[in-house]
């Protein structure tokens, strides 16, 4: 694997520093090389190229934002003998602490970057020949240009014009049907049935423009570097802001101070605490089918509270 990695980053010099790291899903360990530090992240599963690329565009789009830290991503290779390695910069990182209030404002940015785009587009086509086509593309969908992986399970990222119907399907019914092929769960079925006819009344009135999202951000995916905080292991698509606070609020990691400047940037719409519900739905389900059974009964209780 090591000569793999140093011929495909070009470098003569890999030496393993000791830094290691990694969750349930991959490993992780640092290396020396000609060029400075990197982060190796190794996956043995034959699914690890689409959940790498995805990664790889995830960290790239949010990069482009400049609002929010990112690793800098460098390449995927394949290994030989199966699996896939994902080479990034090495951030020296420790846990949020005194940087979580800086967290809560650069996340609003980066939830508003897109919509600040798609205002300064129609500007300058309001204003023909004077700079247009200056900015950058904006994105006018919900959905994401390559797939990712909430954990190793691919999403269903076709661009869609609705975030609702993106969401009921993309997301939720994506989940059901896996549920249904490993446990086929019939209480979970009935539930189901009536909760996506409610869906489109959790959104009545509210404005979703479509945002950049992390789309896995737990407590154990942010942490803190010198300069400020920092976001990693993302699975982003466009979609609607709310959906990033539904997983930040289930395991804790976040203190006061990063939701007050989150929501003064980006204040709550009405009928937020219930799409807040419905958004740690979609992450119980997700954990169901990673984890088995155990997230059954969050998953259920959820649902059954969303149609109260």
């Amino acid at each position: 694997m090591e000569a793999k990695i140093k011929k495909e980053l070009g470098t003569t010099m890999l030496k393993s520093t000791g830094h290691s790291g990694g969750g349930c899903i991959s490993e992780g360990q640092s290396y020396d090389t000609d060029t400075g530090r990197v982060f190796v992240k190794i996956n043995h599963k034959s699914e690890a190229k689409v959940m790498f690329d995805g990664e790889m565009a995830s960290l790239e789009a949010i990069l482009k934002t400049e609002t929010v830290k990112v690793p800098r991503p460098v390449k995927v290779i394949e290994l030989d003998r199966g699996g896939c390695v994902f080479v990034m910069e090495h951030l020296d990182m420790r846990g949020l602490n005194k940087y979580s209030k800086q967290l809560g404002e650069q996340l609003a940015d980066l939830h508003l970057h897109n919509q600040r785009q798609l205002e300064k587009l129609n500007k300058e086509q309001q204003t023909v020949g004077k700079g247009a086509g200056q900015s950058e593309a904006a994105v006018e969908k919900f959905g994401f240009s390559v797939t990712t992986c909430c954990g190793y399970l691919p999403q269903d990222n076709e661009w869609q014009d609705d975030w609702v119907t993106f969401f009921s399907q993309q997301r939720l019914q994506h989940q059901l049907n896996l549920v249904e092929q490993s446990y086929g769960d019939r209480e979970a079925r009935e539930l189901w049935a009536k909760l996506q006819l409610k869906i489109p009344q959790f959104f009545t009135d509210v404005v979703i423009v479509p945002a950049l999202l992390h789309g896995d951000l737990w407590g154990g995916n942010v942490a803190e570097c010198a300069e400020g905080p920092v976001i990693f292991d993302a699975s982003s698509f466009y979609g609607h802001s709310e959906f990033e606070l539904g997983i930040a609020g289930m395991f804790g990691g976040f203190n006061t101070s990063f939701y007050s400047a989150y929501h003064e940037k980006i204040p709550k719409a009405t009928g937020f605490a219930k799409r807040n519900q419905l958004y740690q739905l979609f992450n119980y389900l997700n954990h169901w089918n990673h984890f088995g059974g155990g997230y059954r009964g969050s998953s259920i209780s959820v649902m059954k509270d969303l149609l109260k």
